[in-house]
């Protein structure tokens, strides 16, 4: 075992290195002026109400909910339907293109009951019954937190204000949170269908820019947990630190910047060398996703991604050593979210592109694989060849191509 001083000597070091920048710093979003609705709903002429939801871990999100079209009608016989953003964004990603072409405002023009989950972390979630965000717990969590919690707090709150059970979309991260639940069978009884947006289960062929994050970040990972072994094994420590802190941060920075100079990574675009070269976005609605992102996220989501990435698996988050995860899991490696087990008649759309570096296309064809028992007529695909990531939730013809389908899906169900 490596000597615990130099152990952590080798973190500092490798947590200080750095490129010389030559990309604009990521900074801390203000995105939030009196509140989402405020700033990006009543602007565009749609009521809009804040509403707030406690998880059973005491975490207070954020919802935004629109009740109504723009032509003001309000009937009792709306369905609602629930939007979940992907990681470092929040609700604002289903905003930033004009009403015709955004999804949240399509659908409550198309007489739906809109509302807007943000994750805990991100601006409008950022509250705790007990902790305040500067407090290294309150970042304690990865997405199985997420699962386990921000999404049935919403589902249930979100069916106690309407009587109803709601439609569901998720992009990206909400994707993969959403995925999780269902192979757990939960949340289903409150579900009509989801509809799920670059869908994420595997992440075993990411970009070679997530790659390369990943093992950097991993890296410096297993360094640590030889020191907090260390020391448990000599009782000096009691509480697992690891990921207790939010993200991004500096460090992040320093990360993006050294693998900006790794051969191979063109970060020249920052959207396309991370999320695929998109096809159809304007510049207009690039400008807009830039001042809403990045939202924060915790450490520990991201580790918990990154693990997905080295494992080309979908199970819990992993402590490292077989003692901590029998702590957490009484098994000595972290449980499996088995995507076969996800329930046959749950009603799903899945969209999928052919550029995207993120939800690549041979890691979702291994999530359809997981479904090809699926009732066939409660399972609809799509593949889009020239979407990327982004172009699902920004693409100035998603409206035609994407959410077209996605509500004579909704319809059926």
């Amino acid at each position: 075992m490596a000597n615990p001083l130099s152990t952590l000597l080798l973190v500092a070091l490798l947590s200080l290195s750095a490129a010389a920048a030559t990309r604009t710093k990521l900074q801390p979003t203000n995105n939030v002026d009196g509140g989402i609705c405020k700033s990006l709903v009543e602007t565009q002429g749609y009521a809009c109400e804040e509403h707030k939801v406690t998880t059973a871990d005491g975490y207070v999100l954020g919802l935004q909910r629109i009740p109504a079209g723009r032509s003001g009608n309000k009937t009792a016989a709306k369905l609602p339907v629930l939007l979940q953003h992907g990681l470092l964004m929040d609700a604002s990603a289903w905003l930033l293109n004009e009403p015709d072409k955004a999804l949240a405002f399509i659908l409550a023009d198309k007489g739906f009951d809109v509302w807007l989950a943000n994750a805990r972390g991100t601006e409008s979630s950022r509250g705790h019954t007990s902790l305040s965000p500067n407090d290294p717990a309150y970042w304690d969590w990865s997405w199985d937190e997420l699962t386990a919690y921000d999404l049935p707090a919403a589902f249930q709150y979100v069916n106690n204000q309407t009587g109803q059970k709601l439609h569901y979309v998720g992009h990206s991260l909400g994707t993969l949170t959403a995925l999780a639940a269902f192979s757990q069978e939960k949340l289903l009884n409150l579900l009509r269908s989801a509809a799920l947006l670059s869908p994420i289960a595997y992440l075993g062929q990411i970009s070679p820019f997530g790659r390369t994050a990943a093992d950097i970040f991993l890296a410096q990972v297993t360094q640590l947990d030889e020191l907090l072994f260390y020391f448990e094994i000599m009782g000096f420590l009691g509480l697992a630190l690891l990921g207790s802190q939010a993200f991004p941060n500096e460090q992040v920075n320093r990360l993006l910047d050294f693998i900006c100079t790794r051969p191979g990574i063109d970060c020249s675009n920052f959207l396309s060398v991370t999320t695929g070269p998109n096809c159809c976005l304007s510049s207009s609605s690039i400008d807009a996703l830039f001042k809403h992102t990045p939202q924060t996220t915790s450490t520990k989501n991201a580790l918990h991604l990154f693990q997905m990435v080295r494992k080309g698996t979908i199970e819990m988050y992993d402590y490292g050593l077989p003692i901590t995860n029998m702590q957490h899991y009484r098994q000595p490696t972290p449980p499996v979210y088995n995507m076969a087990n996800i329930p046959k008649d749950v009603p799903l759309f899945l969209s999928y592109g052919g550029r995207d570096l993120l939800s690549n296309v041979f890691d979702v064809n291994l999530l359809l694989d997981n479904l090809k028992d699926h009732d066939k007529d409660k399972l609809v695909v799509q593949f889009r060849e020239d979407y990327a990531h982004m172009d699902f939730i920004m693409a100035m013809n998603a409206n035609q191509v994407v959410y077209d389908p996605l509500l004579s899906f909704f319809r059926l169900h």
